[in-house]
């Protein structure tokens, strides 16, 4: 690393982050503009892209996961990082060759016949080496790099110190950016990946799910060379995607590559289970022959039946351009804060399906969008934490398969391998198609008038609702009420107790006015609870 010594590691950060705070006071107390801001923004992604290079290592990782936050973070900071690149210097082969010393408690030569002493792939947190085992198997070894965790305690540390200070001092809208969810989610995706028996599970996973397939190839796993610290695995020899000659002289055309590279990620996102959060070029090949072929598990997210349930509904109906029930399922998923906004969200993804970018410039597609950033920071819409992998998962892909197919629309290509997966899912099949009978006219215009005539009976309900909300408010605010006229005579007893010498009238008065501060505070939580309830929606 560019950078060891903890505390100058240490300064430089905290040096970096508390400028950043400086200049952010400067242009609130100074009223700036927009575009003033859009600026600094832009500045300060410069100055932490420039930090994050000098430091590397798990700083870069940071950065990576950061860029992925365009809900939470400004648009001219996320436009500074958003390329960073996961290369870091490999360590000296000594290094290595001891932390496989001391993970094996034997030399490296008991297990191998031989070890390529370059390491193949180098990033912040394991480093990948060529190895050839006893019985002759190529197999690919990463290794922990050595001095990571005491890094990542340094960096943790002050990461901690920034996150604390930003969360009390920083002038940001509430609501705009969640510092200790941020903090957390750097937490858990770095500890995931620190972790190399997590990963061999989740390699062991997938292994399982495409055993039977013909289009996915996962490497097996030698678990009894394994330990936290090192993972060996199967070489696989596999084309990347950026390599164009290669993948021009694959037996599949593009197309075909493009529809095998979604048929094997949607069902990941639509299923209940692990997802490879993680799928850029250097972990996703092509076989000889066409088969998709996933490497490095490090960074795996896992959607609930819950979740599974509702992602299914919002594809079914942005494919059947039922719009309404896609913002409902947006909103059941929390991805949208309330449902104040639908009908703007419903046009607003009637016209993102519409839109076809062939038919404009580069200079057209660039205001667009910005234009709809604009309308997305405008909108209650923010990525719930347990979706971040996610999202960087279908970003990544959707980018692969641009690369694949820069001319194919993605819903058009998506439409038969979304199809063919709703075969396999039994019952799903005819909720899907039920859905999509839903969203004809004829079926709108029986459906309008249903409603109408259901009408009456929808607002009698609605009202009886909103005076049982009205009657609860109004109890928890009587009884906030009565505790703090019970502090009064309390405070009174307690006054007049230790004037006229009566201990027992003080006593009395005294748990009397402790029992009212309690309840007072109590009360007063429920109300704020009762409030904040109200205005999302729920």
């Amino acid at each position: 690393m560019a950078v060891k010594s903890k505390w100058k590691r240490m300064y430089k950060v905290l040096v970096l982050f508390f400028s950043i705070f400086l200049k952010i006071y400067w242009y609130k107390l100074r009223k700036k503009s927009e575009a003033e801001w859009e600026e600094l923004w832009c500045e300060i992604g410069k100055n932490f892209r420039k930090t994050l290079f000098e430091l590397g290592g798990l700083l870069i990782k940071i950065g990576q996961i950061l860029s992925i936050r365009s809900d939470l973070l400004p648009h001219g900071f996320i436009s500074q990082i958003q390329d960073l690149t996961d290369k870091v210097p490999p360590s000296n082969w000594d290094e290595i060759e001891k932390q496989l010393e001391n993970e094996w408690g034997e030399k490296p030569e008991y297990h191998l016949r031989s070890i390529e002493h370059h390491s193949i792939a180098s990033a912040s947190i394991g480093e990948v080496y060529k190895g050839v085992l006893k019985d002759g198997t190529a197999v690919a070894i990463k290794v922990q790099r050595p001095h990571i965790q005491s890094i990542i305690q340094t960096d943790f540390r002050t990461l901690r110190i920034i996150i604390w200070f930003a969360d009390h001092f920083v002038p940001v809208p509430k609501g705009f950016i969640n510092f200790k969810v941020l903090f957390k989610e750097l937490k858990q995706v770095i500890e995931q990946e620190l972790d190399f028996q997590r990963e061999m599970k989740a390699l062991k996973y997938f292994k399982d799910r495409y055993q039977s397939s013909d289009i996915v190839k996962i490497p097996s796993v030698y678990k009894e060379l394994c330990t936290p610290k090192i993972l060996v695995m199967e070489w696989i020899d596999g084309i990347r995607i950026t390599n164009e000659q290669q993948m021009n002289q694959l037996p599949l055309s593009r197309e075909e590559l493009a529809k095998r590279l979604m048929s094997v990620f949607l069902p990941q996102w639509l299923e209940p289970g692990l997802f490879h959060a993680d799928p850029h070029p250097g972990n996703i090949l092509f076989s000889s022959d066409g088969k998709v072929i996933l490497l490095d598990f490090g960074m795996v997210g896992e959607i609930s039946k819950k979740d599974a349930a509702y992602f299914q509904s919002l594809i079914g109906s942005i494919l059947a351009k039922d719009y309404t029930k896609a913002v409902e399922c947006l909103y059941q998923l929390e991805f949208l804060h309330s449902q104040e906004n639908s009908r703007t969200m419903e046009k607003l993804m009637e016209e993102l399906v519409s839109f076809d970018p062939t038919q404009l410039k580069e200079a057209d597609l660039l205001k667009l969008k910005l234009e709809m950033n604009d309308l997305l920071q405008a909108l209650p819409i923010q990525v719930p934490t347990r979706f971040v992998f996610l999202g960087r998962a279908v970003v990544t892909i959707e980018g692969n398969i641009r690369n694949l197919v820069p001319d194919q629309e993605l819903l058009e290509l998506g439409k038969p391998v979304f199809m063919k997966w709703l075969q396999t899912q039994g019952n799903n099949k005819w909720a899907f198609l039920w859905q999509w009978a839903q969203s004809q006219p004829l079926f709108k215009i029986i459906h309008s008038a249903t409603e109408f005539l259901q009408a009456p009976n929808k607002y009698e309900m609605v009202k009886e609702t909103e005076q049982r909300r009205h009657f609860q408010f109004t109890i928890i605010e009587n009884n906030k009420k009565r505790c703090f006229q019970l502090v009064l005579v309390g405070l009174i007893g307690i006054g007049y107790g230790i004037v006229s010498s009566q201990a027992i009238l003080w006593q009395l008065s005294g748990s009397l006015t402790l029992l009212s501060v309690i309840g007072y505070g109590i009360y007063g939580y429920r109300l704020k609870k009762w409030m904040k309830y109200m205005q999302e929606g729920r």
